[in-house]
């Protein structure tokens, strides 16, 4: 076995005399996104509880048993992602991206029987795997991202206008295909995780800016594009930030329900057992799912709902930070890329509970409930670990774009 030829691989071209296992860092940003991590997890176990209780005794629910299965398996998923140094991930990257691909046309065909392609609210997004359902859209994002991250590390196209559209075509793939699920609110979330890449690898900035004008000024013409249902939504959101209560009853039934037991929190919320009748008398769709966020600030209160945007905030410094004191340009832009799906993803479930975004179905990361979802969130806090355990040294490939990290 050829071990100079595997030491150049992990080493990623590195010069330096220092060897990779001086180069571990134990201290390093990453715990504290562990622990930002864990401790969302464990308030989403809790808020599903509350959610799917049949009675307000404290006995768990069955649901809430599945995601304490689905949070050991995601840390255990994150743990072991640890393990391979993060430079040889760049080499799966397309391999990756191909077979994610692959399971969103899968999800397409028409033929594929219902009982193996599940519809949820007329989206054929999951896939029965018998013990639970599997969502492809999850794991393509960090697919997606370590692709983009490798696509960039040796490239300088991308700090011209013209050579934003070979990444943007590595994006608009995913992000087509799940849009015709259709689940808009999943695509959606993969425009900013590219933007924040191509921040971080180099792009100018007035071009990005660009881009962005060019497509809301082309926004309007999507419009006979959508689905009824998506307009429905967008119509929706639109009387409530008129103030108007049209639709309490029917399409804004869950957002106003939301939004009532949000207030019910008041500043330091509710006892367990006032908030379990609460929620199963007001009957919330998706309480323990895509509203999960309302039941924390119903037993919580608005402190609660604050603690849960700090521990968010916490997370993405921290990776932030991750980033910055790595001196390696696909580690850098990959945690940049995947703290952007974080980030953005919370933001905009919470300002669905809360009345500000339509509802396009997107769940809250580590909290609500669903396997796919906790599996990919705590990958991307193992991903971060990886980053942060390794300290490259300062001594840059020939031909990457970045420079060291200050």
């Amino acid at each position: 076995m050829n071990f100079a030829l595997i030491e150049s691989i992990i080493r990623g071209g590195y010069g330096g005399t220092g060897s990779l296992r001086r180069n571990l860092s134990i201290v390093h940003w990453g715990w504290v996104t562990l622990l930002a991590s864990l401790a969302l997890s464990l308030i989403g176990l809790y808020a599903i509880d509350i959610a799917e209780a049949a009675t307000i005794d404290r006995s768990p629910s069955g649901t809430t048993i599945r995601q304490a299965i689905f949070l050991g398996v995601g840390v255990g998923a994150a743990l072991f992602w640890t393990v391979p140094h993060f430079r040889l991930l760049r080499f799966i990257a397309w391999p990756a991206y191909i077979a994610c691909i692959g399971l969103l046309v899968f999800l397409l065909v028409p033929f594929v029987p219902e009982s193996i392609v599940t519809p949820r609210n007329g989206a054929r997004g999951w896939i029965n795997m018998g013990v639970t359902d599997f969502q492809p859209a999850e794991v393509t994002k960090i697919a997606f991202t370590l692709t983009v991250a490798g696509f960039l590390r040796y490239r300088r196209e991308h700090t011209r206008l013209r050579g934003l559209i070979a990444p943007g075509l590595i994006a608009a793939v995913p992000v087509g295909l799940i849009t015709l699920q259709p689940d808009l609110g999943s695509a959606s979330l993969f425009v900013p995780s590219l933007f924040a890449m191509l921040l971080a690898g180099g792009a100018r900035l007035r071009h990005l800016v660009l881009i962005v004008l060019i497509a809301t000024a082309a926004a309007p013409a999507s419009w006979p594009l959508l689905r009824p249902h998506q307009k429905t939504r967008i119509v929706a959101i639109m009387q409530q930030i008129r103030g108007s209560d049209e639709g309490a009853q029917d399409i804004n039934f869950q957002s106003f329900t939301a939004q009532r037991l949000v207030g019910a929190g008041r500043l330091t919320g509710n006892s367990d057992a006032s908030s379990r009748a609460l929620v199963r008398y007001n009957g919330l769709p998706e309480a323990h799912n895509d509203m999960v966020f309302a039941v924390i600030c119903l037993r919580f209160g608005l402190l609660g709902g604050v603690a849960v945007l700090l521990l968010y905030l916490i997370w993405a410094a921290s990776a932030l930070m991750t980033a910055w004191y790595c001196r390696e340009p696909f580690g850098r832009v990959l945690i940049v890329g995947l703290t952007a799906f974080i980030a953005t993803q919370a933001l905009i479930n919470i300002g669905m509970t809360v009345g500000l975004v339509p509802i396009i179905g997107i769940t809250l990361p580590f909290v609500s409930y669903g396997g796919s979802s906790m599996l990919t969130s705590w990958l991307m806090t193992g991903l971060v670990m990886n980053v942060g355990f390794r300290r490259p040294d300062s001594t840059m490939v020939r031909g990457d774009l970045l420079e060291p990290a200050r």
